[in-house]
């Protein structure tokens, strides 16, 4: 199968995937509606979808979230099935995915980063080194 169409096929899994957890399909008590389905990467036999899950919960909440969708996978798999008209429907496995929640932290640490910079520690910024050098050559 081609790259675009298993791409295009990750996305529909993905769409199907958060309906059914925003619309409360999934009776697991663990699976919670602030879980997010980043992406569905597809394998080129279609017989295995890794599909990556993330939340602005803690940890141990999107952990537990995981698990309950991967013991929903079974239930999960056949719903989609149904709605996708496919030969062969890939087995889902999902996985947590803390890549949205560690970008947020390393911007946090680059604003403390350059806000501790600027204030107290006496370092210039290039902008100012650049103003003194002009003024200088005048």
């Amino acid at each position: 199968m081609g790259s675009f169409r298993l791409v295009r096929l990750g996305e529909q899994i993905r769409d199907e995937i958060s309906r059914m957890i925003l619309t409360h399909q999934i009776k697991d008590p663990r699976v919670s509606s602030f879980l997010t389905v980043n992406r569905v990467d597809v394998s080129g036999d279609l017989s295995y979808a890794k599909v990556y899950v993330s939340s602005f919960m803690d940890e141990k909440q999107t952990e537990k979230g995981v698990k309950g969708l991967q013991n929903a996978a079974g239930f999960i798999q056949s719903k989609i099935a149904g709605r996708l008209t496919l030969r062969q429907f890939p087995k889902l496995t999902f996985i947590a995915d803390t890549s949205i929640r560690d970008g947020f932290e390393m911007v946090r640490k680059l604003n403390e980063l350059e806000a501790s910079s600027n204030t107290g520690t006496g370092l210039e910024s290039p902008a100012d080194v650049s103003q003194e050098s002009a003024s200088e050559k005048k």
